[in-house]
């Protein structure tokens, strides 16, 4: 039965979303400026946003496939890590500072969020594989 999810498209790109991701916390620092919330919460989103991305990056250069078990693994592993970190980091600072904490997990989800809306945007509206 064929439909939505099972034709097959290309993987979306990395570039645009994560340029989308990083507006969203750019475009955080002159609110957080006016409305007067806690900056290093922006500063925290911000760090952990760039940390993620260098990581994506560094992980797209590694082999995967069949004929690369191993790092395909690791690849696997490392993007699930990836946001257990961002969420244990963003757990770990609302326990001890809420306001910072919150502002920081405010931030990083609308970026990523918006990445993750991007990238099925472009997934979907890519032209099926093979037909």
């Amino acid at each position: 039965m064929p439909g939505l999810l099972s034709t097959p498209r290309p993987v979306p790109g990395r570039r645009i979303p994560a340029l989308a991701g990083a507006g969203v916390v750019v475009l955080a620092l002159p609110v957080f400026l006016v409305a007067g919330f806690p900056l290093s919460g922006w500063a925290l989103a911000a760090v952990l946003w760039a940390a993620g991305e260098a990581l994506g990056i560094w992980l797209t250069r590694l082999p995967t496939g069949a004929d690369h078990l191993g790092s395909s693994g690791l690849v696997a592993l490392a993007h699930s890590f990836r946001g257990i970190g961002v969420i244990v980091v963003l757990a770990a600072v609302t326990v001890a500072n809420r306001d910072v904490g919150i502002a920081a997990l405010a931030v990083y989800a609308l970026a990523y969020s918006l990445s993750l809306g991007v990238s099925l945007v472009e997934y979907f509206g890519s032209e099926r594989l093979g037909g």
